[in-house]
């Protein structure tokens, strides 16, 4: 177990991962984290990051940094996706082992696995068959970032681990009109929309992709009930265990937002891949379940939403 005084590095403190991670240490009683700014320590630079763990030794690693973001942008920029998030794992992870690091935790996210995976997605079906397309760059970076872990284990037995969340929100969440996730979009959308008195919303696909949300204080939960409980080459997802229609997501959004007006759907628009269930019943074993309901995160994001201003311009 980590002690609470341990020195901790937190990777993309100011992202909704990474600032809940904070948080929930904080809540623990840890007291030693150490965290870079983007403008401070940049992660793409091997040299940068080397100094950087060379300077600090710091003994346990939470690397939840990383580009992301919804289908439009991961079609769009499929080689910035690829490149920025290889770079900053293998770099942080890399330079972990280089300088002693205890443990290290690499989050990752359940587009992982394959498009057509057998439903709920169990830890064992990863590279068993093809990536969903539109977000292949991305995956195969966090495939890459999970595998150098398990390989490090492997070949120089460190204790490396990795998680694998399903989509997740919450507070600090990024809230572009296009470059988002699906739920954090649809909230700006419809707010916007509310505002503006417009007569209707119009959505990607056809509504009947199915998805699983977790809210990110509750992964944050997981992430240091593993860095603690767990070690193991294999991942660990994390998720309610359960999903929706994104078409019933958009129905609960306009609710809790107060937008009345007409949804429609452009099926010209990719649906991205049918179903993305997690099986989390390997977290369950180790004693882990979430505590927050859907419809009451979406409410506390849209808190979040409505009084970071910032966030909701970018």
């Amino acid at each position: 177990m980590m002690e609470k005084d341990a020195k901790i590095y937190v990777a993309g403190h100011r992202g909704m991962v990474g600032s809940a991670i904070t948080r929930e240490l904080l809540r623990e009683g840890y007291t030693n984290i150490v965290a870079r700014t983007h403008a401070e320590l940049n992660l793409c630079r091997q040299v940068e990051v080397e100094n950087f763990f060379a300077a600090e030794k710091p003994e346990y690693v939470f690397l939840a940094a990383a580009k992301v973001g919804g289908i439009s942008a991961n079609i769009e920029a499929q080689a910035d996706f690829m490149y920025d998030n290889v770079m900053m794992e293998m770099n942080v992870i890399h330079a972990a082992w280089k300088n002693g690091c205890k443990k290290l935790e690499f989050i990752g996210s359940s587009c992982i696995y394959p498009r057509m995976a057998p439903q709920p997605m169990k830890e064992t079906c990863l590279l068993t068959s093809e990536l969903e397309k539109t977000n292949e760059a991305y995956a195969l970076a966090k495939i890459s970032g999970l595998k150098y872990c398990e390989y490090l284990n492997r070949q120089y037995g460190t204790d490396y681990i990795s998680v694998m969340p399903s989509n997740l929100f919450g507070p600090n969440d990024n809230y572009h009109p296009t470059h988002s996730h699906v739920l954090p979009s649809l909230i700006r959308r419809f707010h916007e929309a509310k505002v503006e008195n417009a007569p209707s919303v119009t959505c990607w696909g056809d509504g009947s992709a199915l998805r699983e949300f977790l809210y990110v204080d509750d992964l944050a939960s997981l992430c240091v009930f593993l860095m603690n409980y767990y070690s193991g080459d294999e991942t660990v997802n994390a998720g309610m265990g359960k999903d929706i229609t994104i078409k019933d997501l958009t129905k609960l959004v306009g609710q809790i937002v107060g937008y009345s007006g007409e949804i429609r759907w452009d099926t010209s628009k990719p649906n991205g891949m049918p179903r993305k269930l997690l099986d989390v019943s390997k977290a369950a074993a180790l004693g882990w379940t979430y505590k927050t309901e859907l419809e009451e995160g979406i409410r506390l994001t849209y808190a979040d939403f409505l009084h970071n201003p910032v966030r909701a311009e970018r």
